[in-house]
């Protein structure tokens, strides 16, 4: 784990999913994929102990994605938005799809773009004319930095891991770290749809 200085403190804690996910040193996690598209697991890169759990829904139109807690409860839903220009993902409280379970949304910042950059938004920022996150990377490269709205503040970032493992054997290793005072549930959600807009990508060609 980074060192705490390489950190600048944050005025306030970013709190989207619940404080609980909120720690006062930067947390490492690593993604590890599983069996199926979309489907994959959150550990904690020191214990090694689950986080949660993404599980897809392949029959559902909106290429539902489900986050799970280490008890295997849904915590958020996540739903590509039909008929949305920008590629609009909606993000949602538990198993729940109503509006006022709503907690943000994200969408391509352009229509046509190089490098994969997503404007967020929280559910009461409706006039949505300055987002509060962005995210600006490639799931292809294994390789992003999340900054708060418009601003050069980093509070999240993900990595490609090189080991021996994934040299020999091929494993796509990564690891992501979240700021101190950050939400880390919400930081995976946001890896989430980064990672569904890549499966997107892939089932158009």
């Amino acid at each position: 784990m980074a060192e705490l200085s390489n950190y600048p403190p944050l005025p306030n804690p970013i709190t989207i999913v619940g404080p609980q996910f909120c720690a006062p040193y930067p947390v490492d996690f690593s993604i590890l994929r599983k069996v199926g598209k979309g489907n994959f697991s959150v550990a904690d890169e020191v214990t090694g102990n689950i986080l949660f759990e993404v599980k897809v829904n392949h029959l559902s139109f909106h290429g539902r994605r489900v986050l799970l807690d280490s008890n295997g409860n849904p915590l958020l839903s996540i739903r590509k938005k039909i008929l949305s220009a920008h590629w609009r993902w909606e993000v949602f409280r538990g198993d729940s799809w109503k509006s006022k379970d709503l907690l943000f949304s994200v969408k391509k910042s352009s229509l046509f773009q190089f490098m994969t950059q997503l404007d967020v938004f929280l559910a009461a920022n409706t006039k949505e004319e300055i987002c509060d996150f962005k995210i600006k990377g490639s799931w292809l490269k294994r390789s992003c930095m999340i900054y708060i709205g418009n601003s050069s503040n980093v509070i999240a970032q993900m990595n490609k891991k090189q080991s021996v493992q994934s040299v020999l054997f091929g494993k796509d290793n990564f690891t992501v770290t979240v700021y101190p005072n950050v939400d880390y549930a919400f930081i995976v959600a946001l890896i989430v749809i980064l990672n569904a807009i890549d499966d997107n990508r892939d089932d158009e060609k």
